[in-house]
């Protein structure tokens, strides 16, 4: 591992003008400055954050990932209520949260790799689970204390996470519309790498699967999940020669956006087109129509994937462990008879 000494033989300067430039000490010209924070990044040293903390080997911190850039991510209902969930153990119990902003896949990662080797937090959550994912395979590798919340891709017996039963809720969501006389029924997803997107729509293909009615690639449309990208795939699905009658989006971000679509091209919900949605955030009973919505109790995922965090680094003892948070579907206006 990189240390001060390294970076000091770089430069040509001493470690304690390492130290007073990783500290940011105003005695310190400009160019020296420059100079060793461009050897730091070469090198790839990565400042450990005090020597209390190096001692107490806490720093009462968790770091908290999410999927995307903090401005995209958060302009999700659901970030800012799992946020919350996590912010009132960490208050409890006396922790901070350092949160992500990296705005790319590699920033993100380099945020990830700072919090690690400069132990700058005692462990991390993870607000997603994707294929093949960078940072979960750099913590593992690393045996760096983290929960994920959602399934992990892979090793799920490995990774304490924090879920809800993804598959068992599609179809259940979408067993709704068929027992409404629906036969045409679309899904609207977000990323195809998104465990969570991956479950919810075998769930949905199975529930048609088991009332024998056709599983119609058309009517599989991935996009963000942002009001935009409901917005893009409402638009897709209306121009197909045989439109769907019901439509399960995976998001309730998403389905604002396939509401506001459709009210635009005259459509009414729900005499022309049925619509379910996920998450229950306080958005879907706002709606007009109120959406019919499966309730994920996210505040609880949040809660849980915290409370799970602080005891594996509390003790090197804890089994990993799989955390299903039960869900439900709330019933509104959303949804039409055929």
């Amino acid at each position: 591992m990189v240390t001060i000494k390294d970076v000091a033989k770089a430069t040509g300067v001493s470690p304690s003008t390492v130290s007073r430039v990783i500290a940011d000490n105003p005695r310190i010209s400009l160019d020296t400055k420059k100079k060793v924070r461009k050897a730091m990044k070469e090198l790839g040293y990565h400042p450990n954050v005090n020597a209390r903390n190096l001692v107490a080997k806490s720093t009462k911190t968790i770091g908290v990932v999410m999927p995307s850039s903090a401005d995209k991510s958060l302009q999700n209902p659901f970030f800012p209520e799992v946020l919350r969930g996590i912010g009132t153990v960490t208050h409890d119990m006396q922790y901070s949260m350092m949160l992500s902003s990296g705005g790319t896949e590699e920033e993100m990662f380099a945020e990830v790799e700072r919090m690690v080797y400069g132990s700058y937090v005692d462990g991390i959550i993870l607000l997603y689970s994707r294929m093949n994912d960078r940072i979960t395979n750099f913590l593992r590798e690393k045996d760096f204390p983290f929960v994920i919340v959602g399934k992990p891709y892979d090793y799920v017996s490995e990774i304490t996470h924090v879920d809800n039963d993804n598959y068992k809720a599609g179809k259940e969501i979408t067993n709704y519309l068929i027992d409404q006389g629906h036969e045409h029924i679309a899904f609207i997803g977000g990323s195809r790498d998104l465990i969570v997107t991956m479950d919810r729509e075998n769930g949905y293909k199975a529930a048609l699967n088991e009332s024998d009615l056709p599983v119609c690639e058309a009517y599989c449309i991935h996009s963000e999940f942002l009001q935009s990208g409901g917005r893009e795939a409402i638009e897709k699905l209306l121009q197909l020669e045989h439109p769907p009658t019901g439509i399960v989006v995976s998001d309730d971000l998403m389905s604002l956006g396939v509401l506001s679509a459709l009210e635009k091209l005259g459509y009414d919900v729900p005499t022309d087109i049925s619509l379910v949605s996920f998450n229950n955030v306080y958005l879907s009973e706002l709606t007009s129509p109120a959406l019919t919505t499966v309730d994920i109790q996210i505040y609880q995922l949040g809660v849980q994937s915290a409370k799970a965090l602080i005891e594996k680094t509390q003790s090197d003892f804890v089994p990993e462990k799989r955390i299903i948070i039960p869900h439900e579907i709330v019933y509104r206006d959303s949804v039409g008879e055929r």
